[in-house]
């Protein structure tokens, strides 16, 4: 067992009256704490199912549409097929990721234990959660139901409907709808009407309205301003590696886990060399989106086509994006050395993504939002 569960802890050391104690009651406090703000975020959105991926596993988003046929069919005839067609849009690898945090003994003798330890275990635990948070927002914004609205309270009934319409072709239920928008946006939006504005998590939301159940209000840079995001709950999934899988135990790592959905593992031991008080954290998750196509972005602005082709290069650090001039891009029209057209490609914050990097030039003809 590659872990210690806190509703099965039995460790002889507990029964110590000394230090090692307090740690083990230090450890069980954080994770125990980090479960329970993933808890009171799925109760904030509504549904968000935890899955438990194996060792090896990626993460896939899919776009889906179905082609279909005439249903006016003869008796005795052969039913026609209508033709789906299921896209692999994005896969990206869901990996361990390790941490540590050092606290001198220094600090206990200057701030107290207090301070030292227990403040800075708080914000290791703030920034370990917000660093899956802001993975989120980067990739909500990769969503592929584009569109545009001339007012903030428009486009959030267009990004509603837009992702309803998508799900009820693929004739996939929508229980609630959860919207991102910049908080400024609300603010200039509402003016001086009074509004119940909730803070948990380190989230601002507000909940029920405009139509959906929860609305997430961010800054910069994980929600642009003029934008508003929408998706269904169904469709919003936290993927996670057990800590405790595998072997750990063989190599000496033990890390303390709670819970039957373990989403992290952590460790706190002194290291005598340094005198330094040392805390490890492990953990692998990462909030998904099955369908990206079920995932609206509408941009606040008036619509401007630019009616010349413009030649576009890939970007340096990336050799898939191609940025174009105005980054909110609601449609484009792609060809390759003038006169092939390229279609399979996705709209992104900051350009357009291909599949696969072309060999000759590529001009572009889009229609972005102002």
């Amino acid at each position: 067992m590659a872990a210690t569960n806190v509703e099965t802890l039995t460790n002889p050391r507990d029964s110590l009256p000394n230090v090692y104690t307090n740690v083990t009651a230090r450890e069980i406090d954080f994770v125990t704490r980090f479960n329970r703000n993933w808890d009171a975020l799925r109760d904030i959105m509504g549904v968000m199912r935890p899955i438990r991926k194996a060792p090896g596993s990626r993460l896939i988003s899919y776009t889906a549409s179905v082609a279909l046929e005439n249903g006016n069919v003869g008796a005795g005839k052969v039913i026609p097929y209508s033709k789906a067609t299921i896209t692999q849009a994005t896969m990206n690898d869901l990996a361990l990721k390790k941490y540590a945090k050092a606290v001198p003994i220094e600090d206990v003798e200057k701030y107290g234990a207090a301070i030292a330890i227990e403040k800075s275990d708080d914000a290791f635990l703030t920034e370990l959660q917000n660093n899956v948070l802001t993975d989120f927002y980067t990739f909500l914004n990769t969503g592929s139901l584009i569109g545009s609205a001339a007012t903030f309270q428009a486009a959030l009934a267009k990004a509603k409907g837009l992702v309803i319409n998508k799900f009820q072709a693929m004739r996939k239920t929508v229980t609630d709808v959860v919207g991102f928008a910049n908080v400024l946006d609300f603010y200039d939006y509402l003016g001086a009407a009074d509004i119940t504005v909730q803070t948990q998590f380190g989230l601002t939301y507000v909940k029920n309205f405009m139509g959906y159940g929860t609305l997430f209000l961010m800054s910069e840079p994980d929600i642009a301003r003029n934008t508003v995001l929408a998706l269904p709950v169904e469709n919003i999934d936290l993927y996670y590696i057990d800590p405790g899988d595998g072997d750990f135990a063989r190599l000496g790592l033990n890390y303390t886990v709670q819970g039957e959905t373990n989403l992290i593992g952590f460790h706190a031991n002194g290291n005598y060399s340094t005198a330094v008080g040392e805390s490890f954290a492990l953990m692998g998750m990462a909030l998904w989106a099955e369908y990206l196509d079920g995932i609206a972005v509408v941009y606040v602005g008036t619509a401007t086509a630019v009616t010349t082709a413009e030649t576009i290069t890939g970007d340096a650090s990336d050799a898939l994006l191609f940025k174009t001039a105005h980054p909110r891009i609601v449609s484009v029209e792609m060809l390759k050395d003038g006169s092939t057209a390229i279609t399979d490609y996705t709209i992104e914050r900051e350009g357009v993504r291909l599949a696969a990097a072309p060999t000759g030039t590529v001009t572009i003809k889009y229609t972005y939002i102002a």
